[in-house]
């Protein structure tokens, strides 16, 4: 990088050779350096690093005088600098394959040896985006291909590319409005090829991130399109393994959705209870935590339209013999909203749930859930006592029944055992 390292700095440069220097340090900068090996070319990258700052402060002043072929220069540096196989990629695997260890550490991120260049191109990049450049002049550059380039960089393991592409990505979406169905047809296949395929995907998180604002800003009422990507892949989203990495922001997502539409409640809850994890404690502590966001904003036509599913799984998670599974269920019922919508239902609810509460109460081996259950117990007695009575009668006479058959199942055992017992002796 001779020829880099011997052309003067752009403040130096005349005004009127400015903008051809300004063209020729972006044509230079296109050279692409081994980072793997410190000890290699090392005036060359430093004279890049330089002339990249150089050029990232000149377009941040506004001097930069725009046109197609300073454009075609900048976004030629660009693709040269960014577009690349990603290093430190993790051997995939299907989700059926999932091998990890719920609990275990992440591993560390492979952070991207050439950082020191890239990071300054992303800058250029970004600082290009915010540039008032007319609209005319960027489309061709930011095509359906370069967008591609950039989603498929997302899968980057380096979270500081991460979360320029994310900014770079989010403002693309913002300022190019012929763009936004095809980045977010874009961001489903992404999501269905992690959700169906690998299993594995670095930037979910910073897509979603993109997802919650996008959705923030979708008119009433909600189109086909988008009902069509929460049902096919927002809520799919659920079953993968290592849903706790990105559950935050797929969450904020989902109540983002409710409170556009609370409609979209209905499809919500019953692709969470469809999706329920059976032995993940942690994951399904996640799922209550979600429930309740939304829980929260329902209106009281979804609530009736779910009420059976949801309290049947309630339910199943008040007995978990993981007390912090049936301690989160019951903290359900500090929640204001729910207890009034059960207000309302008591009739369907309490028999589907006084089972579960009255076991607790005797059986749970943690104190805490006991003492959880016993005050739900005592809330569905000063909401309906006559109501509490018949469940209680109810609960007494279907136990003495199952006493009844087990009795008489044991009964039958020893008559059998009796008549074997004869032919037992002569075989002996």
């Amino acid at each position: 990088m001779e020829r880099l390292a011997e052309l003067p700095s752009l403040p130096e440069a005349p005004p009127s050779e400015r903008m051809k220097l300004f063209r020729q340090k972006l044509r230079l900068c296109c050279v692409v350096y081994d980072f793997s090996d410190a000890r290699k070319q090392v005036r060359e990258k430093d004279a890049k690093r330089l002339a990249l700052l150089e050029l990232v402060q000149f377009l941040s002043d506004g001097k930069v005088a725009w046109n197609p072929a300073v454009v075609d220069d900048l976004m030629t540096c660009v693709e040269a600098n960014i577009n690349r196989p990603l290093g430190g990629k993790r051997t995939q695997k299907s989700p059926g394959k999932e091998t990890k260890i719920e609990g275990a550490e992440e591993d560390e991120p492979v952070l991207e040896e050439a950082w020191p260049h890239l990071q300054l191109v992303y800058e250029l990049l970004y600082r290009f985006v915010l540039a008032k450049v007319d609209a005319k002049t960027v489309k061709d550059y930011f095509s359906k291909r370069f967008i591609l380039q950039l989603l498929n960089l997302f899968d980057s393991e380096d979270p500081r590319e991460r979360d320029y592409l994310k900014t770079i990505l989010h403002r693309i979406y913002g300022n190019f409005m012929a763009l936004r169905s095809f980045i977010r047809r874009s961001m489903n296949n992404v999501f269905f090829t992690f959700i169906y395929e690998t299993g594995h995907f670095n930037g979910v998180v910073e897509l979603l991130q993109i997802l919650g604002s996008i959705i923030n800003g979708f008119a009433l009422p909600i189109k086909a399109e988008h009902q069509k990507f929460l049902e096919k892949a927002l809520i799919p989203l659920h079953k993968a393994a290592n849903v706790a990495q990105y559950h935050q922001e797929l969450s904020y997502c989902t109540v983002q959705f409710v409170e556009k539409d609370p409609t979209t409640a209905t499809p919500i809850i019953l692709g969470l209870l469809r999706f329920w994890p059976v032995t993940a404690s942690a994951k399904e502590i996640l799922f209550l935590n979600e429930l309740e966001e939304i829980i929260e904003l329902i209106q009281p036509e979804q609530f009736a339209q779910v009420m059976r599913p949801l309290f049947l799984q309630i339910g199943r998670s008040i007995t978990s013999p993981h007390f912090q599974v049936s301690q989160r269920a019951l903290y359900l019922w500090n929640n204001e909203s729910l207890v009034n919508l059960v207000a309302v239902h008591r009739v369907e609810i309490l028999p589907m749930i006084f089972g579960q509460l009255y076991h607790n109460c005797d059986n749970h081996w943690h104190t805490t859930v006991q003492s959880l259950t016993f005050n739900v117990l005592k809330l569905f007695m000063e909401m309906d006592s006559q109501l509490f009575d018949q469940c209680s009668a109810q609960l007494v006479e279907r136990e003495g029944k199952k006493q009844q058959t087990s009795d008489e199942r044991s009964r039958r055992w020893q008559q059998l055992e009796q008549r074997v017992q004869p032919y037992r002796q002569q075989v002996r």
